[in-house]
């Protein structure tokens, strides 16, 4: 597991931010990185609204949905890292900066998105 100091974990807790503060409508947009998440943006809260129907996404803690965005988007997109490392990854930035139960909905919505894209037994 990463430690809070670990230079990618501390990567994605930035971009995790500028995506929070971007949903206000408070961020300029200057990264090539949050630039292809967003350009993604409707298909990434597609995969999401799928993996999480009861709950709209506009209707979503916005700091969860931006650990989504980020995490969806490796999976799907970037496609550069281990699934269990992203996962890992959004977890603990949910327990960092969600709400109690923030952490256990992303890992719900994350292995869900798992299973669509990898099938049920499918190892990762």
């Amino acid at each position: 597991m990463k430690t809070p100091h670990d230079p990618r974990h501390k990567k994605r807790e930035k971009i995790v931010k500028r995506l929070y503060e971007w949903s206000f409508g408070h961020a300029e947009v200057d990264s090539p990185l949050i630039n292809q998440i967003l350009s993604n943006l409707k298909t990434i809260d597609k995969v999401i609204a799928e993996s999480a129907p009861e709950w709209p996404v506009d209707k979503l803690n916005k700091i969860d949905l931006a650990i989504l965005r980020l995490a969806v988007w490796e999976l799907l997109i970037e496609k550069k890292k281990p699934v269990k490392v992203i996962i890992d990854e959004a977890i603990e930035l949910g327990k960092e900066y969600g709400a109690d139960s923030s952490a256990k909905f992303i890992n719900g919505v994350l292995g869900t998105v798992v299973k669509k894209t990898y099938g049920e037994k499918n190892e990762f």
